[in-house]
């Protein structure tokens, strides 16, 4: 088959449960074949390219049950000889001290290498390979919450494309209302915060007081990895659909002295377990600078996605907050369109939000990391806990996960490896000290 033919498949074919066909007993044989010849590296780089087409096809061929069914032959059968390890483990530990130590330490290494990552590498070579691992292992991913045998398969591709992937081969690109159409596409399709609701949305999203950054690799540059999307401001923005208002007048960014980053997607789920947003935010904030010298402040407006899952886990919250509403009440919205609610209710509820924030983590252990994925991602990056805000977001979605408050993070460049290194190290939790003083306070009885 021709590079075109093989391109044109792979579009085609690359979504979750293929053509309606299973591996049988015959199918089955054919495809270990397939992948000995795949784990044998025989031949040169054409014959590498057809092996991975011919194995790309009967990938996609399957339906999920005989992808998964492929996956699984592979992580059973393609792993290390354990008599060849346990013969060069034996002649390592013989070795060591003696002038052979090097070299046995070296035949130990080629008996620990798997054939599994020899066969995933042989899909490099064919056109959209890249993107085509990215997405087998997304089934991978989906697979495994049922099938812990697929755990060491996953372990050795997320390593495979974590390097594959590091931040050194990304190229960050602004993109404006002038990029490809196709492009601007994706960009509707993967958000994931604020879903963008018509092209008249995206544009006030990229319009003279906005600024949108994503993260590309060169093997897939039709396809942003991460991406984030900045409001330039004058203050720091404490209401999302106010921040969306597409009849909201235009800043003039040359007045900005913030820049709020009000949502940050990433889009491929396959790479779930490689780690660059960090890195997309760092270099988007050296950016900003270079273009608005005057911006001396970096924050976020960001969602608090689990607080409405962690009040269901623990109930009480809700009487020690002094909070007299239902979880389902709560979570309705409806108690924001009365006036004495909303004022009975500010206190309470940006108290629990403060408490959520400062104390609730993941297992329950009181060491561990924080409860909110949100907050571990910008904690983890050296962000601090600025400001909540009250009413932030009014959408359905809003009312659902948080009540609808929303958090301020703020990335203030002189504290950030301080912050961070305190978070890895102790696990402390940067906040500013209104928050901090809240956290502890008690509900009035």
């Amino acid at each position: 088959m021709n590079n075109h033919g093989l391109v044109g498949r792979l579009r085609s074919l690359m979504t979750p449960g293929g053509n309606p066909s299973r591996l049988t007993g015959r199918g089955l044989e054919r495809l270990r074949a397939q992948l000995r010849e795949c784990a044998a590296g025989q031949g040169g780089e054409v014959s590498a390219r057809a092996r991975a087409a011919r194995l790309a096809e009967t990938y996609l061929g399957l339906d999920d049950a005989g992808r998964q069914q492929f996956l699984k032959l592979i992580a059973l059968e393609f792993g290390p000889d354990p008599a060849k390890v346990a013969a060069a483990h034996a002649a390592y530990q013989a070795a060591v001290g003696s002038d052979g130590q090097w070299r046995a330490e070296a035949a130990l290494r080629t008996a620990m290498r798997s054939s599994r990552i020899r066969i995933m590498t042989q899909f490099n070579a064919i056109p959209q390979g890249v993107k085509f691992l990215v997405d087998l292992r997304a089934d991978l991913l989906r697979y495994l919450e049922n099938d812990r045998e697929l755990a060491v398969l996953d372990r050795e591709l997320e390593s495979r494309l974590s390097a594959w992937f590091d931040v050194g081969f990304l190229e960050l690109q602004r993109l404006t209302w002038n990029s490809p159409a196709a492009l601007l596409e994706k960009l509707i399709e993967y958000e994931a915060v604020h879903e963008i609701q018509s092209w008249t949305d995206l544009k006030n999203r990229l319009d003279a007081d906005r600024r949108l950054y994503a993260f590309f690799h060169p093997r897939m540059p039709a396809e942003p990895l991460i991406f984030v999307e900045v409001a330039l401001t004058d203050h720091l923005a404490g209401n999302v659909q106010e921040l969306l208002d597409e009849q909201a007048p235009v800043f003039d960014n040359r007045k900005a002295d913030t820049a709020i980053f009000y949502s940050i997607s990433n889009t491929q789920v396959g790479l779930r377990g490689v780690s660059f947003g960090s890195f997309l935010l760092k270099r988007v904030i050296d950016d900003l600078k270079r273009d608005f010298p005057k911006l001396d402040k970096f924050a976020t407006l960001s969602p608090i996605p689990a607080l409405a899952g962690w009040v269901r886990r623990n109930p009480q919250v809700l009487v020690e907050a002094g909070i007299g509403l239902s979880l389902d009440e709560l979570t309705s919205g409806a108690w924001a369109g009365e006036r004495d609610q909303l004022r009975q209710l500010r206190e309470p509820l940006t108290r629990l939000a403060a408490r959520y924030l400062a104390n609730a983590k993941r297992g329950g252990q009181a060491d561990g990391p924080p409860y909110d994925p949100v907050s571990r991602f910008h904690l983890g990056n050296g962000a601090r806990v600025e400001r909540l805000n009250f009413l932030a977001d009014t959408s359905a979605k809003g009312f659902a996960q948080s009540f609808g408050m929303m958090v301020n993070y703020c990335y203030d460049p002189d504290e950030l490896e301080s912050n961070l290194e305190a978070f890895a190290g102790a696990g402390r939790i940067a906040m500013s000290p209104a928050l901090r003083r809240l956290a502890r306070t008690v509900a009035p009885a």
